[in-house]
């Protein structure tokens, strides 16, 4: 199997029932959450924690099925790959759960005191990236009269998870020993 077609030399692609351009501001946030999903595997063989390494499974698993309900056309769209309900309410206890088990963060911190704290925060930025082209799509959608972005669920998923991964770089740190950098005074978080 050959990984070309060339069927894009021309700056077309296809969705999951008809082929735009590839500026097309679908195949941006795709493009945007494959990035995120990226990013999050880069984290992966940082972490030393289980725990935190099969929930970035179970996020970039969610960002595919996202991927995929941005792939098909209104008329293809099958129920099959939305995003549920449950899946933000996951997110939300998972963030809840680390967020009990390490210090609390109030100030804006500088990424970086350890190595799985810094992946976890570029995929953080990359998930927040995504989270605006999607709107970006739900936006342009809705100015056409179309939905842009089916799922209602879909924008609170990526809202909570840049939470979860804030919250996923924080608990690394703190089970490495590593407080994070208050950006503001460079006192340590939590001191």
């Amino acid at each position: 199997m050959r990984l070309y077609s060339g069927r894009g030399d021309r700056g077309q692609t296809d969705l999951l029932g008809a082929r735009v351009g590839k500026t097309d501001p679908r195949i941006e946030a795709m493009g945007a959450l494959d990035e995120a999903s990226s990013a999050i595997g880069l984290a992966r063989p940082a972490v030393a924690s289980e725990r935190v390494r099969l929930a970035l499974v179970e996020t970039q698993r969610d960002l595919y099925k996202v991927m995929a309900e941005l792939a098909f056309t209104t008329e293809q769209h099958p129920a099959r790959v939305e995003i549920g309900e449950d899946r933000i309410a996951w997110l939300e206890a998972e963030t809840d759960a680390l967020t009990a088990e390490a210090p609390p963060v109030r100030e804006f911190v500088l990424p970086g005191e350890t190595t799985a704290g810094a992946a976890l925060d570029w995929a953080r930025v990359m998930a927040r990236r995504a989270e605006r082209r999607v709107v970006a799509v739900a936006e342009a959608g809705e100015a056409a009269g179309d939905l842009g972005v089916r799922n209602p669920h879909v924008l609170p998923y990526l809202n909570r998870l840049s939470s979860l991964l804030f919250a996923l770089a924080r608990w690394e740190e703190h089970e490495a020993g590593a407080a994070a950098i208050v950006a503001k005074t460079g006192e340590h978080a939590g001191a």
